[in-house]
């Protein structure tokens, strides 16, 4: 197919090398353009704007920080809306207000664009080891049609409903994630704190009922105190406040959800935003009277 994807950063350029490299023709932009070039590079083909890579586009992939990105490109002068063809599939695989989801897909039907909310799981070592969740939302006539892009960049991958639908479990995909990552902080700060190797204990619990991926994945990092960013604190930020912002909509009650988004938010005004969200290990310690 010929693919035009917007947004190459630490998600979208190993995503993008995958459908280059698996035969698919695709045109990416980026608003930095040593993006594009590593792109080019990796076999793709470079644009010079939203316009040039979508308007002979099949398929148009955007994954973006936030939904006024999202919204800027899908609906500003030149965007996605404006420039591509009837017919267009358009996947957003950003992580953005399940609202914005449903008012992509309400003014792109006018437009005869088909459109799907497809967020994703697995941070920047499951895009690119291809092992990312995919979660989508929309119509599954359209679900169907871009199933075997989303197979290139992605292990598990369910249709969860209609549009927005993917952004919902992606909100509650964040909050679990989100709380994971205190509780392992607060493991390791009860370990030290009793003269306890933490190291030990972390491989012991990852062994028992206490068993997640993020033990799989972070244990010995977070032990070392490494916490150089797969997906930063300050994007959880943003994610915890969909997942709140969702809750309110839906007039339901998520306790450890606030509380995790305060843990989150403290870890970003403490200056940790540009580190992985294992990072809130940091705010336990100094809750707990470390000093840096």
């Amino acid at each position: 197919m010929n693919i035009g994807f917007i947004g190459l950063g630490i998600m979208g350029s190993p995503m993008a090398a995958h459908l280059a490299t698996a035969g698919h023709t695709v045109r990416g932009y980026d608003v930095h353009p040593e993006a594009v070039d590593k792109l080019v590079a990796a076999g793709g083909q470079a644009a010079t704007s939203v316009a040039d890579a979508v308007e002979a586009a099949d398929a148009v992939i955007t994954m973006l920080p936030n939904h006024p990105q999202v919204e800027a490109v899908v609906f500003g002068q030149g965007g996605v809306l404006e420039s591509a063809k009837p017919g267009t599939l358009l996947a957003d695989m950003s992580t953005i207000r399940p609202e914005t989801s449903l008012e992509i897909a309400k003014a792109a039907q006018e437009k005869e664009i088909r459109v799907l909310d497809a967020p994703v799981s697995g941070g920047e070592a499951g895009a690119k080891q291809a092992t990312l969740s995919i979660m989508v939302g929309g119509e599954e006539a359209d679900f169907a049609l871009a199933r075997p892009l989303f197979e290139v960049v992605g292990k598990t991958i369910v249709h969860v409903g209609p549009h927005g639908a993917g952004q919902v479990v992606k909100a509650a995909n964040q909050l679990v994630v989100g709380g994971i990552y205190a509780l392992v902080g607060e493991a390791i700060v009860l370990m030290e704190g009793c003269g306890v190797d933490a190291k030990t204990g972390l491989d012991v619990l990852a062994g028992g009922l206490a068993a997640n991926r993020i033990l799989d994945l972070k244990r010995e990092s977070m032990v070392a105190r490494q916490f150089q960013p797969g997906f930063r604190i300050d994007l959880h930020h943003k994610d915890m406040g969909i997942a709140l912002a969702a809750a309110r909509q839906a007039d339901v009650s998520l306790p450890m959800t606030g509380l995790v988004a305060q843990l989150v938010a403290a870890a970003r005004a403490m200056g940790h935003g540009s580190l992985d969200h294992s990072a809130l290990l940091k705010v336990t310690e100094q809750l707990s009277g470390a000093r840096e």
